[in-house]
């Protein structure tokens, strides 16, 4: 296929913007136990201005997807039986969300919801985070839904894409939470290095187990299949079009085999080992933290690029051969 800049944008910047939430809130339920220390409300809510910030620009980078970006609230019409409108639909919710938890912390409106029999307060900012986190998981499925539905696209069609998508999502939301806590909590910082490493090994996990058993697929279709006739040599001289054609243009991603044997390892150090090691060291230099988050996101669009380059269309059999 041919990847979609937009998209890519869209889709790591969405990951890093619902990763940052989770952290933040699941920072504030550890500390409603007492595990960590509650942080002042201008921390979850500027971290939260900075969630939203990410989630706009990949919402904004959407349009750029769009023919007719007017008709953009047509997306959402058919969410009975497209993963493509349950995201249009809860991706404004989830912004909404994030919005409020954000402004409650700042305006220290926090009124108090229920006391548990524990003694334990629930109040506002927890509701709202709650609801939060449900509806960022919620964006992950549908995003990632989205092209695992797709029986067609064999690569895609595996349950490993929905979870590499919440991974790498968490991933960059975590490291992006340790530079930013390093910068106004630094005593924090250690919890966010500790989880991020965890969900980064886990994303570096679950990608290589997509590209090994990618690499094991075999095409159900051949070329006799694709143009019904059944004389068992077959061989494709032209595509049969000199100036092209949407097929040949939409569904082939033009590089090189070299390129795209080089652009995997590139991803796969850029977007989990580097990011690894500066985790590591960024306990003793908190600037590497955000070294780490830039080099990971570098290496995420670069993912992001081969997941949808490397999805090969049945269609191709048929235009195989460009010229």
């Amino acid at each position: 296929m041919k990847p979609a800049f937009s998209v890519i944008f869209l889709t790591t910047l969405l990951g890093a913007g619902q990763g940052l939430f989770l952290a933040l809130f699941t920072h504030q339920t550890y500390a409603l136990f007492g595990l960590l220390t509650m942080q002042s409300a201008a921390y979850y809510g500027f971290g939260s201005a900075l969630a939203l910030l990410f989630l706009c620009g990949g919402l904004i980078a959407s349009f750029f997807h769009l023919g007719r970006p007017e008709r953009a609230w047509r997306s959402a019409a058919k969410w009975r039986t497209s993963w493509l409108s349950r995201e249009v639909i809860v991706l404004p919710a989830f912004m909404g969300v994030v919005f409020l938890y954000g402004m409650v912390h700042v305006f220290g409106y926090l009124p108090e919801i229920v006391t548990l029999p524990s003694g334990l307060i629930i109040d506002l900012s927890v509701v709202i985070g709650a609801l939060g986190t449900l509806l960022a998981f919620s964006l992950f499925v549908a995003t990632g839904m989205i092209y695992a539905c797709l029986r067609f696209l064999r690569e895609w069609n595996s349950p490993l894409t929905v979870i590499n998508y919440i991974l790498m999502g968490g991933s960059s939301g975590f490291i992006l939470a340790a530079f930013y806590s390093a910068t106004y909590a630094p005593t924090e910082t250690d919890f966010f290095v500790g989880w991020a490493i965890i969900i980064t090994l886990l994303a570096f996990v679950g990608r290589v187990a997509s590209l090994l058993r990618n690499a094991r697929l075999k095409p159900k279709s051949t070329m006799q299949t694709a143009i019904g006739v059944k004389h068992p040599y077959i061989t494709q001289r032209s595509m049969g079009a000199m100036g092209g054609t949407f097929n040949t243009r939409e569904f082939f991603h033009g590089k090189s085999v070299t390129f795209i044997r080089a652009i995997k390892p590139t991803f796969l150090i850029l977007a989990f080992v580097a990011p690894l090691a500066l985790l590591a060291m960024g306990l003793f230099s908190p600037a590497l933290l955000g070294v780490a988050f830039v080099l990971q996101y570098i290496g995420l669009m670069a993912e992001r690029w081969f997941f949808f380059a490397q999805a090969n269309h049945p269609q191709n059999l048929y235009y195989q051969t460009i010229g």
